[in-house]
């Protein structure tokens, strides 16, 4: 059973000592998802990847954002503690490689691999009074484990992601919205007071019964972990 979890689509946190480098950049490219992507998934995927690296030009992560994700209204500002109302609990962002080994918020090592990137709400409870005004997160999970697009029930979910980080702890990744007049572009942020670095992901959505899918930018913290 998993336990209340913490969380950066966002959706990424990666320890600051595992890096050890003062900026980080991305870049979009052509690039198709991993092999170990199951097919239902892959085919949902664009085949434009945003590719996270280090000072020295080396990449430690990459992700491939879903073409149009399902949502139940257009975005129109959080309701109460959930930034993302309109995202259903455990629908599917799109898929992250770890190219070297990462950090959840909570600073729990993540091994090098393919992991399915799933929206899920932090439970209310007090085991994480403080960490985050906000209840959203992206929790990954090991992708020769999460085949499906249909969410997973919660047990599950919770179950997988805790595989990730070997523990019975979600990995888990605070989602927060992208700063007032962010693009709808991959970018990248610095919080010095906080010592964290985001990146702004550009979440295309569609909305039911629109008719058109719109880009919707959000920020994931890639760099820091919560204050303790």
């Amino acid at each position: 059973m998993m336990r209340p979890f913490l969380a950066s689509i966002v959706l990424l946190a990666v320890s600051r000592g595992a890096l050890g480098q003062e900026s980080l950049k991305v870049e979009s490219r052509q690039q198709a998802p991993p092999s170990s992507v199951s097919t239902e998934i892959t085919r949902v995927l664009g085949g434009q990847s945003i590719r996270i690296q280090d000072e020295k030009g080396e990449p430690f992560a990459e992700i491939w954002l879903r073409q149009a994700t399902p949502g139940s209204a257009k975005p129109s500002g959080p309701k109460g503690a959930v930034q993302f109302p309109f995202l259903a609990d455990g629908e599917l962002l799109g898929v992250l490689e770890f190219g070297k080994e990462g950090h959840d918020y909570r600073d729990q090592p993540i091994p090098k691999g393919v992991y399915t990137m799933r929206y899920g709400l932090q439970p209310v409870n007090g085991d994480h009074l403080g960490v985050s005004t906000y209840r959203d997160y992206v929790l990954l999970l090991p992708a020769t484990k999460d085949k499906g697009l249909a969410p997973p029930a919660r047990k599950q979910l919770e179950e997988h992601s805790a595989e990730s980080a070997g523990t019975n702890h979600p990995a888990s990744f605070l989602l927060l919205m992208a700063p007032p007049g962010s693009k709808p572009e991959p970018a990248v942020l610095r919080d010095a007071d906080k010592d964290t670095w985001s990146v702004i992901l550009p979440l295309r959505l569609q909305a039911k019964g629109a008719g058109e899918s719109t880009v919707y930018p959000v920020q994931l913290i890639v760099v820091g972990v919560a204050a303790a």
